[in-house]
C-alpha cells in the first residue's frame, strides 16, 4: 500500500515539472520573440499572439488596452481573434497542417500584415475608454487598482452593463494589467468564447507571468518611439522635418501603389511672410510658425503627416485621400488658417495672415516623390499667382 502510494506521489511530482518545464519553455520563447523588435505595434502583436496561439497560452482570443495618460484615456490598440467558429477552425486548422510554431505565426504578420484588416481588430481600434468613467469599472479596476480579475459564469453577471462585457458577448474572461515599474501601462483582456474552455487558475497565472514581461517590452518600445520622433522632428514646429517627411511621403506611396490607393500631397506657404519678419523681426516669426504648426497638426487627421517643409513651407502627407476629397481638405484647412487670429497679422497687406496651397494626387499627377513634390510645387506657384490664399 505504501508502495502504490509512493508511486502516485511520484507520477503527480513527474506530471507538475513537466507541466513546469512546459510553461517555462512558453515564457522563454515568448521573451525571446519580445527581443526581437522595438517596435510597438510588432511588440504588441507578438504578445497578443502569444496569448492565443497554441503554442502559447492557447486563449481563444485577446486584446490589448494600453494607457494614455495625457488624455486620460484606455485605448483599444490591438485584438487577436476569430470572429466566428468557421473561421476559428480554418486558422486553426492550416496552423496545424503548417506546424506553425511562434517565430512563424510572427513573420506571418510582418509580412502580410493581415491582422489589421481583420474585423475584429478594427472593432478593437474603435474602443475608447475614459480612466474617470465611472460606468468602465472593470477596466478603471485594471487600470487604477493594477489587479488581474478572473470573472467566472457566475461573477460576470455583475458586470452585465459594463461596455467591456457588452462589446465582448462573452461569458467567462480574464483581464491583466500590464506594469512597467509598478505603474500600469496597459491591460490584456482574454476569453474562450468559441471552445468555450473553462479558464483554469493556472492559465490565469500564466498570463500573470506573460503581462510581467509584456509591460517592460510595452515600456522600452514606447521609449524607444519618442527618440525616433524627436530625431525626426522640426525643433521649432515639432511637426515632422525634412528629412522624415521625404521618407513618409516614399514609403506612403509605396503602400498606395501596393493596394492600389489613392494618396495625395498638399504644400503650404505663407502668404507675405517675409513682410512678417521684416517688420517684426525673425523671433516673432518663429511664433507664427509655431502656431501655425499647432493648427496643421490639430486639424490633421490621425492618419495624415503634417510636416515642416523648410523656411515658412509646410507639407501634409494623405494617405487614402483621391483630389476631390484632399481638395477639401485643403480648402478647410485654408480657410480655417485665414479665420484665426494671428498676433500682429494686421501689419499684412490684407491685414490677415493667409496661406497659399499647392495640391498634387497620386497617380494622375506623378508616381514618384520627386514628381508629386514638383506637382505640388507647381500648382503652390499658380495659387500664389492668381492672388494668394487659395488652394490650386
Amino acid at each position: 500500500m505504501l508502495d502504490l502510494n509512493i508511486m502516485e506521489e511520484l507520477h503527480k511530482l513527474k506530471q507538475e515539472a513537466e507541466r513546469t518545464r512546459n510553461e517555462l519553455t512558453i515564457l522563454y520563447e515568448i521573451s525571446n520573440a519580445m527581443r526581437t523588435t522595438l517596435k510597438l505595434e510588432e511588440i504588441l502583436y507578438i504578445i497578443l499572439t502569444s496569448v492565443t496561439a497554441h503554442i502559447g497560452l492557447g486563449f481563444n482570443r485577446a486584446i490589448l488596452f494600453l494607457v494614455n495618460e495625457k488624455d486620460g484615456l484606455i485605448e483599444g490598440k490591438m485584438g487577436i481573434g476569430p470572429e466566428t467558429g468557421e473561421e476559428a477552425n480554418r486558422v486553426w486548422k492550416q496552423i496545424e497542417q503548417e506546424k506553425m510554431d511562434l517565430d512563424d505565426l510572427i513573420n506571418t504578420y510582418r509580412v502580410s500584415k493581415h491582422i489589421q484588416e481583420s474585423g475584429f481588430n478594427r472593432q478593437v481600434q474603435q474602443l475608447k475608454y475614459r480612466l474617470d468613467n465611472p460606468d468602465e469599472k472593470l477596466l478603471l479596476l485594471g487600470a487604477l487598482e493594477g489587479m488581474p480579475l478572473h470573472l467566472t459564469k457566475e461573477t460576470i453577471q455583475n458586470y452585465s452593463h459594463d461596455p467591456i462585457v457588452q462589446s465582448l458577448k462573452t461569458e467567462e474572461l480574464v483581464l491583466v494589467p500590464l506594469k512597467a515599474k509598478d505603474k500600469v501601462n496597459g491591460i490584456i483582456l482574454a476569453d474562450n468564447f468559441i471552445t468555450q474552455k473553462p479558464i483554469t487558475k493556472d492559465d490565469l497565472r500564466m498570463l500573470i507571468m506573460l503581462a510581467n514581461q509584456a509591460g517592460l517590452a510595452i515600456e522600452n518600445s514606447q521609449l524607444f518611439e519618442k527618440t525616433v520622433i524627436r530625431a525626426h522632428s522640426d525643433y521649432l514646429t515639432e511637426l515632422w522635418n525634412h528629412g522624415h517627411f521625404q521618407y513618409l511621403l516614399s514609403t506612403s506611396l509605396e503602400k498606395a501603389k501596393a493596394t492600389s490607393s489613392p494618396l495625395s500631397l498638399l504644400l503650404l506657404d505663407i502668404d507675405n511672410f517675409k513682410i512678417y519678419n521684416d517688420t517684426l523681426g525673425h523671433q516673432a516669426g518663429d511664433m507664427i510658425l509655431k502656431e501655425l504648426a499647432l493648427l496643421l497638426k490639430n486639424q490633421s487627421r490621425k492618419m495624415d503627416y503634417a510636416c515642416r517643409y523648410g523656411g515658412e513651407e509646410f507639407a501634409i502627407v494623405l494617405p487614402l485621400t483621391d483630389k476631390k476629397e484632399a481638395f477639401l481638405i485643403a480648402e478647410r484647412l485654408r480657410e480655417n488658417i485665414a479665420r484665426h487670429s494671428f498676433a500682429h497679422q494686421e501689419i499684412l497687406p490684407n491685414k490677415n495672415l493667409t496661406v497659399s496651397i499647392g495640391l498634387a494626387s497620386f497617380p494622375e499627377k506623378g508616381l514618384s516623390p520627386s514628381e508629386l513634390i514638383a506637382s505640388a510645387d507647381k500648382a503652390l506657384y499658380q495659387a500664389k499667382h492668381q492672388g494668394k490664399n487659395k488652394t490650386c
